[in-house]
């Protein structure tokens, strides 16, 4: 990891309006709660659907396109990255910074709003809240990478991300049995899983499938995207 490209990739997807949305996706999640919890509907069902529903199924991928190919993406898109890989840095070093750049952003705008929903609701009530924060944070890990990826090999990155996100992970992924042991989402779920112990809420993929799954993924995505920027020449061509 290199600092120096850490700290431009920070304020580079700080510095954007992409900013708001990375505010606005997890302020919503929380409201909610706090409206759930004004409300008196601060039961298990109620808590687990938040937390399925729009912390793991809608927040977390739109918040991992949104840092995934925000490290990365605008800059191949206006020709800025010609200047960082004219550098002295080695490429993978370059995709792994943008990789952890990504992955902290997502540790913290979607793995501890998700805590602090839960908490709200529940408490530390069947391990609800630390459980879907877990598991925020470990699909947040591989949505970073597999996004960051995106970023690098199309220039149509957000669009393809939405299509994948919604198509794949929501529709194919959610209600496709077998399609599921290949969805990041039903990952996250199953990390959540082995910290909850709410009688609402049980994974559809085995721990055993899920852990794997995640470390190929991650690791895949992070050296494929290094790999790639191998090919980017100097004068901005694919």
């Amino acid at each position: 990891m290199n600092s120096v490209v850490a700290g431009i990739t920070y304020r580079a997807v700080l510095g954007r309006r992409r900013v708001l949305l990375l505010i606005l996706l997890p302020a919503v999640l929380i409201g909610l709660a706090i409206l759930l919890r004004a409300v008196g509907s601060t039961d298990e069902r109620a808590a687990v659907t938040l937390m399925q529903v729009y912390a793991i199924g809608t927040m977390l991928p739109l918040l991992g396109l949104i840092a995934g190919t925000g490290t990365i993406a605008p800059e191949i898109d206006d020709g800025t990255i010609i200047h960082l890989l004219s550098k002295p840095i080695s490429r993978p070093v370059i995709a792994t910074t943008k990789f952890a750049v990504a992955a902290s952003l997502l540790a913290v705008f979607a793995a501890v709003p998700t805590f602090v929903a839960g908490y709200i609701l529940l408490r530390g009530e069947a391990g609800i809240a630390a459980g879907f924060a877990l598991g925020s944070l470990v699909g947040g890990v591989a949505y970073a990478a597999v996004f960051l990826l995106l970023g690098v090999i199309t220039r149509h990155a957000v669009t393809v991300g939405i299509i994948y996100a919604v198509v794949w992970e929501n529709l194919v992924g959610g209600y496709v049995p077998g399609a599921r042991n290949f969805s990041i989402q039903q990952w996250a779920q199953t990390f959540a899983a082995e910290i909850s112990t709410s009688d609402f809420f049980k994974a559809t993929v085995s721990m055993g499938f899920a852990v794997p799954a995640v470390v190929i993924v991650t690791v895949g995505a992070v050296v494929w995207a290094g790999q790639r920027l191998r090919s980017l020449s100097l004068t901005g061509d694919e």
